[in-house]
């Protein structure tokens, strides 16, 4: 395939699917008979309207889990399906006219999101799987073409994604590497208990005159969910001579404060189709220039190879590069809400909070971290009762939440500590987005009060 074009031009306008709904004179958290004032009122999106955008979602499913796999309104939707109808019907001028401007415009619009200097900081790639990859695939050649010392230290967070922990143990512990896993305790309940086990794992990195070269830290730990102090912790890595920190984001864009220049990490990923309304799957890595930083490859080689990670990753081969075009439909989305993506991380994080006391006050346990280390999804301790033992045991009580009582949400298993008894080992994740109701969280709630009325308990589960 010949190289493609690296024009700047904005990809073709994508008309909006319904122009009448911002028209209309009733808005989300708004009253509609306010007097009339000299300027326009802000019309802004009203209940009906969310529950059409995304009316495709199963109605008879209580879908509390929005961390998973994100959620992408019916606006979008079209908007993507524009995109792949103008490739089918005609890839190579799609390819060559098209394709390239299009990525270059959704780089500049994340760039401006994130608050990164250059648009060249910035690559699309599928998701933060395939950005870690990247980053542990260039760790690993430090260690394999001996720019590293085998023993030298990767140090990673307890909490850290299993794919990604499965992703150091195949690129950077073959290569090499000694890895460190950062112990954390849960429930958390400060800060300060994140910062002293990193600082001390650190200096287990530094022991016998070894070195940290990469510090791999989570923004918003997946399960056990909780916010990360990451400026604390890049900070620290800094003072402590690390040599590159990578920080795992996949759910923060949407969800929490997210500033390349106030973090200051060298590599940074997060996914816009978990909590920006974008349809799966994409992801942003964020490369800060610097002269010690070297270059990155994606791993999927293909013809722009030696042109620059942002370049190599917009074209793997003949797929759908559809999810990548639509961040300007997700931005005129999310400017219906009030206050826009800051309203809406506000709103999530206040009723999940809410949610998650009313979830606790009624099953008599507790939250895994205090609200302030939430963002837009919260732990809630289940009632003891339910004999949650096992891995297999919150797996098998998902399945069976979901097939009889239609309530999609996922289950971590604590183990208890020695000498603990009667502890609760169970807790679930809830997230709150805005297609969610009320009602949603009520019939979780029964669900699990009715199985503790009955006597269930999950030895009574077949696998």
């Amino acid at each position: 395939m010949p190289s493609s074009s690296s024009s700047t031009s904005s990809p073709p306008p994508i008309s909006n699917p319904n122009p009448n709904l911002m028209d209309q004179t009733h808005h989300l958290n708004g009253d509609s008979t306010s007097p009339a004032s000299k300027k326009p009122k802000l019309a802004f999106i009203t209940p009906a309207e969310i529950a059409a955008e995304f009316a495709h979602h199963d109605s008879a499913v209580a879908r509390i889990n929005n961390g998973s796999f994100g959620s992408c309104p019916d606006s979008v939707i079209q908007a993507q399906r524009r995109w792949q109808l103008r490739y089918l019907a005609q890839p190579d001028s799609f390819y060559f006219n098209h394709l390239q401007s299009g990525i270059l415009h959704s780089r500049t619009l994340i760039k401006d999101l994130i608050n990164a200097d250059h648009v060249d900081e910035v690559s699309i790639v599928d998701n933060a799987t395939t950005a870690a990859a990247i980053v542990l695939q260039q760790a690993a050649w430090g260690f394999s073409e001996s720019k590293f010392e085998r023993g030298d230290a990767v140090v990673m967070l307890h909490y850290a994604y299993g794919a990604v922990k499965k992703s150091i143990e195949a690129y950077v512990t073959r290569a090499g590497g000694h890895v460190i896993e950062v112990p954390l305790p849960f429930p958390l309940n400060s800060n300060e208990e994140i910062v002293s086990e990193f600082e001390k794992a650190l200096e287990l990195g530094k022991a016998n005159g070894r070195r940290v070269r990469l510090a791999v830290i989570d923004h918003i730990t997946s399960m056990p969910c909780v916010v990360v102090p990451v400026k604390e912790l890049v900070r620290i890595c800094r003072e402590e001579g690390v040599d590159q920190v990578f920080v795992d984001a996949a759910h923060s864009i949407g969800c929490t404060e997210v500033d390349m220049k106030e973090i200051g990490a060298d590599y940074y990923t997060s996914n816009l189709h978990k909590w920006f309304f974008c349809p799966p799957s994409i992801a942003f890595l964020y490369c800060r220039k610097s002269p010690k930083n070297v270059e990155l490859h994606h791993p999927v080689v293909s013809h722009e190879y030696g042109n620059g990670l942002a370049i190599e990753s917009a074209w793997i081969g003949t797929r759908d590069y559809s999810p990548q075009l639509v961040v300007t439909a997700v931005l005129d989305f999310v400017k219906r809400f009030e206050g826009g993506i800051e309203g809406i991380k506000k709103r999530n994080h206040d009723m999940v909070v809410e949610m998650g006391k009313m979830l606790a006050e009624a099953w008599g346990t507790h939250l895994g971290c205090p609200p302030e280390m939430c963002a837009s999804m919260v732990m809630i301790g289940l009632p003891a009762c339910l004999g949650i033992s096992s891995e297999k045991d919150t797996l098998k009580l998902r399945t069976h939440l979901r097939e009889k009582f239609g309530v999609e949400v996922p289950i971590y298993f604590r183990p208890p500590k020695n000498g603990e008894v009667e502890v609760v080992t169970g807790y679930c994740r809830i997230s709150h987005q805005v297609y969610n109701k009320v009602d949603d969280y009520y019939k979780f709630r029964d669900a699990i009060n009715q199985l503790v009325s009955d006597g269930f308990t999950c030895d009574l589960l077949t696998n």
